[in-house]
């Protein structure tokens, strides 16, 4: 079932579907919060976007990131590569995800040459040694290392035994 559809069971026990409108985002950015360069990039679309709601901007780095909600896409995987989900909830990622965008927001020129395969399949190479490369030009730890603590961090979270009590308390 689609994530715009709901279930429901009336008294008899028989399913209602229940059917809410389409979302009014025409692509679902998943982007790293903790990347300057990335938000340097998300600002720039967002004053893009200018309020329309055209691109639902998700930040997998706030601890409430949940990959159900977003195409199943887990925390290590959207840090690896920039992905984006459709209104249908089909899944895109690499440069695809610059070029929707970009064109949801009227500026499908920016990337337009990116739809060629021969400039589409460097532009996915060039973007490849991007991504492996960001965390350290950014003077960030490794992905395993991130992935690591961020685990430690949410599981502290969910555990008494990581909490910091106060005697008086």
């Amino acid at each position: 079932m689609s994530s715009s559809q709901t279930q429901s069971y009336s008294s008899d026990g028989f399913l209602n579907q229940k059917y809410a409108a389409p979302p009014s985002w025409k692509i679902k950015l998943l982007y790293d919060g903790q990347c300057p360069l990335c938000l340097r990039e998300v600002n720039f679309l967002k004053n893009r976007d200018a309020g329309r709601g055209l691109v639902a901007f998700v930040d997998i780095a706030a601890d409430d990131y949940n990959p159900q909600a977003h195409g199943d896409v887990d925390y290590e995987t959207a840090m690896g590569r920039i992905h984006a989900v459709l209104p249908d909830g089909t899944l895109v990622k690499n440069v695809e995800v610059f070029r929707r965008t970009y064109e949801a927001l009227g500026m499908g020129w920016v990337y337009a040459a990116t739809k060629l395969p021969v400039i589409d399949a460097i532009a996915d190479f060039l973007y490849g040694i991007w991504a492996d490369w960001r965390l350290f030009l950014t003077g960030r730890p490794d992905l395993a290392t991130i992935v690591q603590e961020r685990s430690s961090r949410l599981a502290c979270k969910t555990q008494s035994r990581c909490r910091l009590t106060h005697g008086d308390d």
